[in-house]
């Protein structure tokens, strides 16, 4: 049986090890980014390189996307020489951005309206980590066919995927997501600076509440980077979780939903954006809260 031909674009943090695992898993993978020096890059895992979004769609069957955020979704699709411009019948849409639920459906029903391509929301949780061992959990949105069509194409990417509902509903599945970590997130830079404040060590803090209630991937990641005071390579920014998290506050007026924890953590951490930290780890927002020496 001849492997669907693939087109990705976007080839980030995420991307990229994306990429390389489709690529290893032998489909034929072909993508598209701005930055060119990124995309030949991976020339050498056997990718190959389009030099328009254009060129991209017309030789393949799916076309995968894996960007920053909704604006940037709807710039590659619906932009001029976006993907629309070039898609037909019969091709495939998948997703893999963390976008606005609601923008999210819009899209779907302009594609189709527009060339015929079917869409599916498949935005993924687990980090750069998880991209690269092929360890993502994928919440789908879409037709059942349409996710059952699009499993295979997943399976070298991820642990689980999750057919969550119509288009639209792995977005929302997402912003839940991201509403617990971004939570967690406020809260463990509060409890290192406490248990500082108090002379506890708290790099043993992950040793100490392993496999208890507390414990969670946000714990065991971000805390002892907090206890280290160690910022560097960074696996995720600042700016990408208040971006999910101002999702939900969107969602949650739509659905009117009460979200104060969440929009509680999205405050904090507009407020530590707003001092330069936006391209920085999460991490970086116990400085908020620890004793400034005189």
């Amino acid at each position: 049986m001849t492997q669907p031909r693939l087109g990705f674009i976007g080839i980030g943090l995420m991307g990229a090890p994306m990429t390389r695992r489709l690529r290893a898993a032998g489909f034929p993978v072909t993508v598209w980014n701005r930055t060119h020096e990124k995309a030949d890059a991976l020339r050498e895992a056997g990718v190959s390189v389009a030099d328009s979004i254009g060129e991209l769609v017309e030789t393949v069957n799916v076309v995968m996307l894996c960007l920053a955020n909704t604006a940037a979704v709807e710039g590659v699709v619906f932009g001029e020489g976006g993907v629309a411009a070039h898609g037909r019948a019969g091709q495939r849409l998948v997703d893999l951005s963390s976008s606005d639920p609601a923008a999210t459906r819009q899209f779907a029903e302009r594609l189709q309206q527009s060339c015929g391509m079917s869409w599916t929301d498949a935005p993924v949780s687990g980090g750069v980590a998880g991209a690269e061992t092929g360890s993502l959990a994928i919440m789908c949105g879409g037709t059942e066919a349409d996710v059952k069509a699009v499993r295979p194409l997943l399976a070298p990417l991820s642990a689980r995927v999750t057919h969550m509902g119509p288009v639209g509903a792995g977005q929302v599945t997402k912003v839940c997501n991201q509403m617990i970590v971004g939570c967690q997130t406020a809260v463990i830079a509060e409890m290192v600076a406490l248990a500082e404040a108090s002379g506890v060590e708290a790099s043993r803090l992950t040793e100490a509440l392993a496999g208890g209630f507390a414990d969670s991937k946000p714990f065991q990641i971000l805390t002892p980077r907090m206890a280290a005071s160690e910022y560097a390579s960074p696996a995720w920014h600042l700016r990408t979780l208040l971006k999910d998290l101002d999702m939900a506050m969107a969602q949650s007026q739509r659905t009117g939903s009460a979200t104060p924890m969440s929009g509680l953590a999205a405050q904090l951490m507009r407020a530590h954006a707003s001092h330069g930290h936006a391209e920085h780890d999460p991490a970086t927002l116990v400085e908020a809260y620890r004793r400034k020496e005189d």
